[in-house]
């Protein structure tokens, strides 16, 4: 864990509208983009920032961004670009989409703030105002939890603090990463919502699945039974034993609510398998770290 990962961050607790307020009380930026030179906020040119390789957001909407280099060109740039030192020159830690809309409006400097960040720091602070402009799909914010959770060691509780979210809402776009790399693309394209593939989780041939809801525009509860009718075990004719038997396995409407009041309380894939003498109850697990949380759970710390 790096030493910036160790110290506190007074900033990030309070979230990037405190960070941000801050800076821009530092020295205010005039809409015509002139900013004083004694003053925290200083012009850079543009040429000599670069935005971050592990920039949680991946996808810009050309149409948004035009629209925000028109309103760049007319006004200014009103609030600074947050960038570190990175070599001779300097990396966005904050601000890429207003750094992409200045090129088009043809700027030749920006107004910034220079901060020290480490690399924890930085992939936060970028998570962060992603979040809170509701700027990341499902899948690109899921990605970024994954990498603070597995290159610094950060918790589900941790990473909710964090973002100011709840921990059950990270657990679920976690498990988002366990969708075919089709599937996810498919939400990154805004072709099937989060609720559409959380509730293919799980299911058999989850490529075919995502297909037939994008082909036939079901809603998120259709998905669901569709998810379910798609289960081994689904029997639509014959008698016997052995029909009774699967359809035994059919989870009814409680054990689905049950299943999904689990997962969301757990973070992890849950299948109950409920029959007349009894049943199982079957949690699913991708790192170590989630099957730690479930011993700590079910031990209350023991082990």
């Amino acid at each position: 864990m790096s030493e910036g990962t160790k110290r506190g961050r007074p900033g990030l607790g309070r979230g990037l509208n405190a960070l941000l307020g801050e800076m821009a009380r530092e020295a205010p930026v005039s809409a015509s983009g002139d900013a004083p030179t004694n003053s925290g906020v200083r012009m850079l040119p543009v040429s000599s920032l670069s935005p971050h390789p592990d920039q949680p957001r991946r996808h810009f909407d050309e149409a948004m961004l035009s629209e925000l280099a028109a309103s760049i060109a007319a006004r200014g740039l009103i609030q600074p670009i947050i960038v570190r030192p990175h070599g001779h020159d300097y990396q966005i830690v904050a601000g890429e989409r207003r750094w992409r809309a200045a090129q088009r409006a043809r700027l030749h400097e920006v107004p910034v703030v220079v901060r020290d960040f480490d690399d924890a720091e930085t992939l936060e602070i970028a998570l962060i105002e992603n979040i809170q402009r509701e700027d990341l799909n499902a899948i690109e914010e899921a990605q970024a939890y994954q990498r603070l959770a597995g290159e610094y060691g950060h918790t589900q509780e941790v990473l909710a603090k964090i973002v100011h979210k709840s921990r059950s809402h990270v657990a679920n776009l976690l498990r988002l990463l366990e969708l075919p790399a089709q599937v996810q693309s498919q939400v990154v394209e805004g072709s099937l919502s989060m609720g559409h593939a959380r509730a293919l989780l799980g299911s058999p041939d989850v490529e075919t699945l995502a297909d037939q809801v994008i082909a036939r525009g079901l809603s998120v509860r259709e998905t669901e039974k569709l998810a379910r009718d798609a289960k081994p075990g689904r029997t639509r004719s014959g008698g016997g034993a052995a029909t009774a038997a699967n359809e035994a396995r059919i989870p009814d409407a409680d054990i689905a609510a049950l299943e999904r009041q689990l997962a969301d309380l757990l973070g992890l894939q849950v299948r109950v398998a409920h029959s007349e003498t009894g049943g199982t109850l079957t949690l699913s697990y991708s790192t170590l770290d989630q099957l730690d949380m479930v011993c700590q759970r079910l031990t209350g710390g023991a082990i």
